[in-house]
């Protein structure tokens, strides 16, 4: 967990399609209404991540890139639907 209380993973190593399936695991594993923080590395993961993501209903509320440029933090919530 981070310091604000939410859960979060770190995903930067990982390469599609790992980067949605670790990312589906740790949202499975939190209660709907609940949010994840993902940071990842890449332009293809932040796509393809935050694309599936939407597509299973869930809501990705913000996005930010890091100093880098290339690493990336998204927040999603989980769907009650999910």
């Amino acid at each position: 967990m981070s310091d604000i209380g939410m859960a979060e993973i770190d995903i930067t190593h990982e390469v599609c399609p790992m980067t949605f399936v670790r990312t589906r695991l740790a949202l499975d594993r939190l209660p709907a209404g609940e949010k994840l923080l993902v940071r990842l590395r890449g332009a293809t993961p932040l796509d393809n991540v935050s694309r599936s993501l939407k597509l299973l209903g869930h809501v990705v509320e913000e996005i930010q890139t890091e100093a880098d440029g290339m690493t990336h933090r998204l927040t999603v919530l989980k769907s009650p639907a999910a």
